[in-house]
């Protein structure tokens, strides 16, 4: 399990999956158990790593996202 101060990142577990939720919350994919997932501690959520990848590279130090150029549902 790593973390930086938006996200936590940990590896999806079948019990996870099953008690939080088995889909990214930003894109709407399916997450599999073993897949890198990532909780959004601003959002209270869990995102794929596409979607933390992108998140992370409209927000600033503060977590806030600053930029909403290229609004895309998926991937």
């Amino acid at each position: 399990m790593t973390s930086n101060t938006c996200f936590l990142s940990q590896e999806a577990t079948s019990e996870l999956l099953l008690r939080v939720t088995n889909v990214c919350a930003e894109c709407y994919d399916d997450l599999e158990v073993d897949d890198i997932i990532h909780y959004d501690m601003q959002n209270y959520r869990y995102v794929c790593d596409c979607c933390q990848q992108k998140l992370c590279s409209k927000m600033n130090e503060n977590c806030e996202v600053v930029e909403d150029e290229n609004l895309s549902l998926f991937c």
